[in-house]
Protein backbone atom coordinates (compact mmCIF):
# COMPACT_ATOMS: atom_id res chain seq x y z
CA UNK A 1 0.00 0.00 0.00
CA UNK A 2 3.09 2.33 0.60
CA UNK A 3 2.61 5.50 1.99
CA UNK A 4 -0.22 7.18 -0.46
CA UNK A 5 -2.72 9.35 1.33
CA UNK A 6 -5.87 8.33 -0.83
CA UNK A 7 -9.13 11.46 -0.11
CA UNK A 8 -11.30 8.39 -1.24
CA UNK A 9 -11.83 5.13 -3.16
CA UNK A 10 -9.98 4.11 -6.11
CA UNK A 11 -11.34 4.91 -9.25
CA UNK A 12 -11.17 1.69 -10.71
CA UNK A 13 -14.15 -0.67 -11.77
CA UNK A 14 -14.31 -2.78 -9.27
CA UNK A 15 -14.07 0.40 -6.16
CA UNK A 16 -16.82 2.57 -8.00
CA UNK A 17 -19.13 -0.71 -7.52
CA UNK A 18 -18.08 -0.52 -3.76
CA UNK A 19 -19.75 3.02 -3.79
CA UNK A 20 -22.94 2.06 -5.71
CA UNK A 21 -22.87 -1.15 -3.01
CA UNK A 22 -22.56 1.53 -0.08
CA UNK A 23 -25.00 4.12 -1.47
CA UNK A 24 -27.67 1.40 -2.57
CA UNK A 25 -27.89 0.59 0.79
CA UNK A 26 -25.86 -3.20 0.72
CA UNK A 27 -25.48 -4.84 4.10
CA UNK A 28 -22.24 -4.46 5.43
CA UNK A 29 -20.91 -8.32 4.56
CA UNK A 30 -21.45 -7.12 1.21
CA UNK A 31 -19.67 -4.33 1.33
CA UNK A 32 -16.90 -5.87 3.14
CA UNK A 33 -16.39 -8.67 0.65
CA UNK A 34 -16.45 -6.43 -2.41
CA UNK A 35 -14.18 -4.44 -1.19
CA UNK A 36 -11.84 -7.28 0.05
CA UNK A 37 -12.00 -8.19 -4.00
CA UNK A 38 -11.55 -4.22 -5.12
CA UNK A 39 -8.26 -4.59 -2.58
CA UNK A 40 -7.18 -7.92 -3.68
CA UNK A 41 -3.76 -7.16 -5.06
CA UNK A 42 -2.67 -4.66 -2.13
CA UNK A 43 -4.12 -7.68 0.29
CA UNK A 44 -2.29 -10.37 -1.52
CA UNK A 45 1.22 -7.97 -1.41
CA UNK A 46 0.09 -7.51 2.27
CA UNK A 47 0.28 -10.50 3.46
CA UNK A 48 4.26 -10.98 2.59
CA UNK A 49 4.88 -7.69 4.58
CA UNK A 50 8.18 -7.53 6.61
CA UNK A 51 6.26 -6.21 9.64
CA UNK A 52 3.90 -8.39 9.49
CA UNK A 53 5.80 -11.38 9.39
CA UNK A 54 7.95 -9.92 12.78
CA UNK A 55 5.08 -9.26 14.40
CA UNK A 56 3.05 -12.23 13.99
CA UNK A 57 6.56 -13.64 15.41
CA UNK A 58 6.60 -11.57 18.35
CA UNK A 59 2.63 -13.12 19.06
CA UNK A 60 3.85 -16.12 19.33
CA UNK A 61 6.77 -15.72 21.36
CA UNK A 62 6.13 -13.55 24.25
CA UNK A 63 3.70 -16.05 25.63
CA UNK A 64 6.13 -18.24 25.35
CA UNK A 65 8.67 -15.69 26.94
CA UNK A 66 5.77 -15.75 29.81
CA UNK A 67 6.85 -18.83 30.79
CA UNK A 68 10.51 -18.31 31.63
CA UNK A 69 12.04 -17.71 34.75
CA UNK A 70 13.26 -14.08 33.72
CA UNK A 71 10.52 -12.68 31.90
CA UNK A 72 12.18 -9.28 31.37
CA UNK A 73 15.46 -10.73 30.11
CA UNK A 74 13.18 -12.73 27.65
CA UNK A 75 11.71 -10.07 26.58
CA UNK A 76 14.42 -8.08 25.90
CA UNK A 77 16.13 -11.24 24.21
CA UNK A 78 13.08 -10.44 21.33
CA UNK A 79 14.28 -6.67 20.78
CA UNK A 80 11.65 -5.32 23.59
CA UNK A 81 13.01 -2.77 25.58
CA UNK A 82 11.59 -3.36 28.74
CA UNK A 83 12.58 -3.43 32.45
CA UNK A 84 11.79 -6.12 34.65
CA UNK A 85 8.52 -4.88 36.20
CA UNK A 86 6.99 -3.90 32.67
CA UNK A 87 2.85 -3.70 32.75
CA UNK A 88 0.52 -5.24 29.97
CA UNK A 89 1.03 -1.50 28.53
CA UNK A 90 4.78 -1.36 28.52
CA UNK A 91 4.86 -4.59 26.79
CA UNK A 92 2.37 -3.51 24.14
CA UNK A 93 4.41 -0.27 23.88
CA UNK A 94 7.42 -2.32 23.24
CA UNK A 95 6.58 -4.47 20.90
CA UNK A 96 5.82 -1.58 18.53
CA UNK A 97 9.04 -0.56 18.91
CA UNK A 98 10.82 -3.70 18.31
CA UNK A 99 8.61 -4.07 15.49
CA UNK A 100 9.58 -0.66 13.56
CA UNK A 101 13.36 -1.53 14.48
CA UNK A 102 13.00 -4.29 12.70
CA UNK A 103 11.47 -3.25 9.93
CA UNK A 104 13.80 0.04 9.41
CA UNK A 105 16.57 -2.28 9.01
CA UNK A 106 15.00 -3.89 5.90
CA UNK A 107 13.99 -0.01 4.39
CA UNK A 108 11.47 0.54 6.65
CA UNK A 109 7.81 0.56 7.79
CA UNK A 110 4.85 0.76 4.96
CA UNK A 111 0.76 1.69 5.47
CA UNK A 112 0.30 -2.09 5.39
CA UNK A 113 3.25 -2.80 8.41
CA UNK A 114 1.71 -0.42 10.59
CA UNK A 115 -1.63 -1.45 10.52
CA UNK A 116 0.10 -5.19 11.19
CA UNK A 117 1.82 -3.71 14.14
CA UNK A 118 -0.85 -2.18 16.02
CA UNK A 119 -3.51 -5.04 15.62
CA UNK A 120 -0.77 -6.99 17.37
CA UNK A 121 -0.46 -4.82 19.98
CA UNK A 122 -3.85 -4.17 19.96
CA UNK A 123 -4.82 -8.27 20.35
CA UNK A 124 -2.00 -8.58 22.71
CA UNK A 125 -3.66 -6.34 24.95
CA UNK A 126 -7.14 -7.17 24.25
CA UNK A 127 -6.81 -10.82 24.92
CA UNK A 128 -4.44 -10.63 27.42
CA UNK A 129 -5.83 -7.95 29.29
CA UNK A 130 -9.58 -10.14 29.29
CA UNK A 131 -7.32 -13.33 30.43
CA UNK A 132 -6.46 -11.25 33.23
CA UNK A 133 -9.67 -9.48 34.20
CA UNK A 134 -10.84 -10.23 38.06
CA UNK A 135 -13.54 -8.93 40.19
CA UNK A 136 -12.33 -5.31 39.94
CA UNK A 137 -12.11 -5.21 35.84
CA UNK A 138 -9.04 -5.59 33.59
CA UNK A 139 -5.66 -4.41 35.34
CA UNK A 140 -2.68 -4.41 34.16
CA UNK A 141 -0.27 -4.32 36.46
CA UNK A 142 3.33 -6.58 36.08
CA UNK A 143 2.55 -9.42 37.65
CA UNK A 144 -1.06 -9.92 36.73
CA UNK A 145 0.21 -8.95 32.97
CA UNK A 146 3.11 -11.73 33.03
CA UNK A 147 0.63 -14.44 34.47
CA UNK A 148 -1.95 -13.71 31.61
CA UNK A 149 0.89 -13.55 29.00
CA UNK A 150 1.90 -17.00 29.81
CA UNK A 151 -1.51 -18.30 29.56
CA UNK A 152 -1.54 -17.46 26.03
CA UNK A 153 1.23 -20.08 25.48
CA UNK A 154 -1.55 -22.95 25.28
CA UNK A 155 -2.75 -24.13 22.08
CA UNK A 156 -6.44 -23.27 22.43
CA UNK A 157 -5.43 -19.75 23.90
CA UNK A 158 -2.86 -18.89 21.04
CA UNK A 159 -5.68 -19.79 18.39
CA UNK A 160 -7.70 -17.14 19.95
CA UNK A 161 -5.10 -14.59 19.97
CA UNK A 162 -3.89 -15.18 16.52
CA UNK A 163 -7.90 -15.32 15.36
CA UNK A 164 -7.98 -11.96 16.86
CA UNK A 165 -5.04 -10.60 15.14
CA UNK A 166 -5.70 -11.33 11.65
CA UNK A 167 -9.54 -10.07 12.36
CA UNK A 168 -8.44 -6.99 13.09
CA UNK A 169 -5.72 -7.03 10.52
CA UNK A 170 -8.53 -7.52 7.70
CA UNK A 171 -10.36 -4.76 9.32
CA UNK A 172 -7.87 -2.16 9.17
CA UNK A 173 -6.93 -3.16 5.81
CA UNK A 174 -10.53 -2.65 4.74
CA UNK A 175 -10.65 0.66 6.86
CA UNK A 176 -7.77 1.80 4.63
CA UNK A 177 -10.05 2.14 2.04
CA UNK A 178 -13.19 2.75 3.17
CA UNK A 179 -13.12 5.20 5.75
CA UNK A 180 -12.34 7.49 3.23
CA UNK A 181 -15.83 6.98 1.21
CA UNK A 182 -18.23 6.35 4.12
CA UNK A 183 -18.52 9.80 5.62
CA UNK A 184 -19.37 10.73 2.19
CA UNK A 185 -22.58 8.76 2.65
CA UNK A 186 -23.81 10.74 6.18
CA UNK A 187 -26.51 12.79 6.27
CA UNK A 188 -29.73 14.03 5.37
CA UNK A 189 -30.93 11.47 1.94
CA UNK A 190 -28.14 9.63 1.95
CA UNK A 191 -27.27 6.05 3.45
CA UNK A 192 -26.83 7.05 6.76
CA UNK A 193 -28.91 9.84 8.30
CA UNK A 194 -27.31 10.17 11.45
CA UNK A 195 -23.93 9.29 13.09
CA UNK A 196 -25.52 6.61 14.79
CA UNK A 197 -26.38 4.77 11.33
CA UNK A 198 -22.74 4.75 10.70
CA UNK A 199 -21.82 3.91 13.82
CA UNK A 200 -24.36 0.72 13.03
CA UNK A 201 -22.69 0.48 9.81
CA UNK A 202 -19.19 0.52 11.29
CA UNK A 203 -20.04 -2.10 14.19
CA UNK A 204 -21.60 -4.67 11.41
CA UNK A 205 -17.86 -4.10 9.49
CA UNK A 206 -16.35 -5.15 12.91
CA UNK A 207 -18.53 -8.12 13.52
CA UNK A 208 -18.19 -9.63 9.31
CA UNK A 209 -14.05 -9.63 9.98
CA UNK A 210 -14.53 -10.93 13.13
CA UNK A 211 -16.59 -13.84 11.89
CA UNK A 212 -15.01 -14.11 9.12
CA UNK A 213 -11.79 -14.69 10.73
CA UNK A 214 -13.24 -17.47 12.69
CA UNK A 215 -10.92 -19.88 10.22
CA UNK A 216 -7.84 -18.61 12.17
CA UNK A 217 -8.65 -20.32 15.66
CA UNK A 218 -8.01 -23.89 14.95
CA UNK A 219 -5.56 -22.97 11.97
CA UNK A 220 -3.62 -21.19 14.39
CA UNK A 221 -3.46 -23.35 17.13
CA UNK A 222 -2.41 -26.55 15.04
CA UNK A 223 0.37 -24.46 13.70
CA UNK A 224 1.49 -23.47 16.71
CA UNK A 225 1.46 -26.62 18.38
CA UNK A 226 2.91 -28.49 16.09
CA UNK A 227 6.06 -26.43 15.59
CA UNK A 228 6.61 -25.76 18.74
CA UNK A 229 7.22 -29.09 19.33
CA UNK A 230 8.38 -30.12 16.25
CA UNK A 231 10.94 -27.56 15.23
CA UNK A 232 10.42 -24.97 17.45
CA UNK A 233 8.98 -21.36 16.59
CA UNK A 234 11.66 -19.05 14.81
CA UNK A 235 10.84 -15.76 12.71
CA UNK A 236 11.01 -17.51 9.49
CA UNK A 237 8.79 -20.28 9.89
CA UNK A 238 6.50 -17.62 11.64
CA UNK A 239 6.77 -15.14 8.99
CA UNK A 240 5.84 -18.23 6.48
CA UNK A 241 2.45 -18.85 8.66
CA UNK A 242 1.30 -15.57 8.54
CA UNK A 243 1.55 -15.06 4.63
CA UNK A 244 -0.31 -18.13 4.33
CA UNK A 245 -2.59 -17.15 6.92
CA UNK A 246 -3.57 -13.74 6.10
CA UNK A 247 -3.78 -15.09 2.56
CA UNK A 248 -6.03 -17.70 3.40
CA UNK A 249 -8.25 -15.10 5.36
CA UNK A 250 -8.29 -13.05 2.25
CA UNK A 251 -9.76 -15.80 -0.06
CA UNK A 252 -12.17 -16.53 2.96
CA UNK A 253 -13.83 -13.23 2.36
CA UNK A 254 -13.68 -13.79 -1.67
CA UNK A 255 -15.26 -16.86 -1.05
CA UNK A 256 -17.87 -14.84 1.02
CA UNK A 257 -18.34 -12.48 -1.91
CA UNK A 258 -19.12 -15.50 -4.39
CA UNK A 259 -21.36 -16.64 -1.91
CA UNK A 260 -23.21 -13.31 -2.24
CA UNK A 261 -23.67 -13.49 -5.88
Amino acid sequence: MGHQRLGTLPATRKWKAVVELISGGADAGEVATAAASAAEASLRLGANNPALRHAFWLLTQIPLAARSDDFGAALRQLGLQVNNGADLADICAAMIEAVDYATRQNGGIDDFGEMATLAASESLSAIAGRAGESLFGVTYKADEAHAALRGLATEKQFGVLARDFFGRLTRRSLDYFLSRELPYHVGLNKRFPSIADHHRFEQALDTHCREASLIMEKFAADWFSKTKYETGINPANAGRFAHVAFDKLRRELLIRRDAHG
